[in-house]
């Protein structure tokens, strides 16, 4: 009975974390980042899930500086590999090197490539072949890495952030429907506001950027992970995330009309897990325990974006994926909503 007790005393100690948390880290974050703070929501929702991410986004938008300095406030090891066409997997995962020992021999001791760390940027990650990024598959996937047949687990929490520049797209390697179903979210970071801008330019080009302080552990980091599973949700929101899922995909019995007509691929079960787990930490980072259907809602385009592919046709009326999501919400109605 006392084990139980301590159980619920520190998991409501964590839930508070995360609920007081959220101010501290857009306080500590505007000491380096000025505005973005949807961007900066969504990630932190990401990182409190256990999951990973992808940025669409030009340069220049400070996307290092941000996950950099979120790396910082949760005290984890940061790591950035930009990624170029001649990027071989050795290079990321690392490769085995011939040392020679005390006693005058020889042998293979395996040298630990950058991805093993807390934080992985992943720069420009279109911009190498599709056998460097199958690299990652494994590491986002199983949180471990194998070389000559030996398997290296990552340090825990293990987070990878990808980023893209939508503008250029000769000699890129557009990403294959696997590799992006497996990020969580895929965030679209745009430019300012002018006054936000006018701030940014300022503080840059006046002084020196104040040091982020740690405000959390990478212990810290695994507990929310175990909080946010934990988190309750009505069978119908779940449903609710599923039917939305399913109504994205051609050709299933009751798929509506316009995305037989616009959508050549729709979302599988992971964007139906994926708006579930975000919903779960979003209610944490908002102080609720219990999710509502606006969670779900909120985080449809974040997760659902880069799951559908649109057709020719979409293309040739104008249609986006965003016109295809807003369409799919008005839809698909919430289970037992009135």
């Amino acid at each position: 009975m006392s084990t139980e007790i301590e159980d619920h005393d520190f998991e409501q100690q964590a839930v508070e974390q995360i609920r007081d948390g959220r101010e501290k880290i857009v306080a500590e974050l505007s000491k380096t980042v000025i505005g973005q703070q949807e961007v900066v929501e969504q990630l932190l929702l990401c990182l409190f899930a256990g999951g990973h991410c992808l940025i669409t986004g030009a340069p220049g938008l400070a996307k290092t500086l941000l996950v950099n300095s979120i790396s910082k406030i949760f005290d984890l090891e940061f790591r950035r590999i930009q990624f170029t066409p001649d990027l071989m997997p050795a290079d990321i995962t690392g490769t085995e090197i011939l040392e020679e020992t005390e006693e005058g021999r020889r042998k293979l001791q395996f040298a630990k490539g950058p991805i093993f760390a807390n934080v992985i940027l992943a720069d420009e990650i279109n911009r190498t072949p599709p056998k460097t990024q199958a690299a990652l598959l494994e590491a986002m996937q199983e949180h471990q890495v194998t070389a000559a047949g030996v398997r290296y687990a990552l340090e825990e929490p293990f987070f990878v952030l990808a980023t893209q520049n939508p503008i250029e797209m000769e000699g890129t390697y557009p990403l294959p429907e696997a590799q992006l179903d497996r990020f969580m979210f895929n965030i679209w970071m745009d430019y300012l506001p002018e006054d936000d801008e006018v701030a940014v330019v300022n503080q840059t080009t006046s002084r020196r950027p104040e040091p982020i302080s740690p405000l959390f552990s990478g212990e810290d980091v695994l507990r929310f992970h175990d909080i946010v599973k934990k988190v309750p949700v009505a069978e119908n929101l779940v449903r609710y995330a599923v039917r939305l899922a399913d109504a994205s995909r051609p050709g299933r019995p009751s798929t509506p009309e316009f995305i037989n007509q616009w959508v050549m691929w729709g979302a599988g079960i992971r964007g139906a897990q994926y708006l579930v787990l975000g919903a779960k930490a979003r209610a944490l980072l908002l102080g609720r325990t219990h999710v509502t259907s606006d969670d779900i809602k909120a985080l449809a385009h974040v997760t659902l974006r880069h799951r559908i592919l649109v057709g020719y046709r979409a293309e040739a009326e104008g249609i986006t994926v965003e016109k295809v999501i807003d369409q799919l919400l008005t839809s698909v109605p919430v289970p037992g909503a009135r």
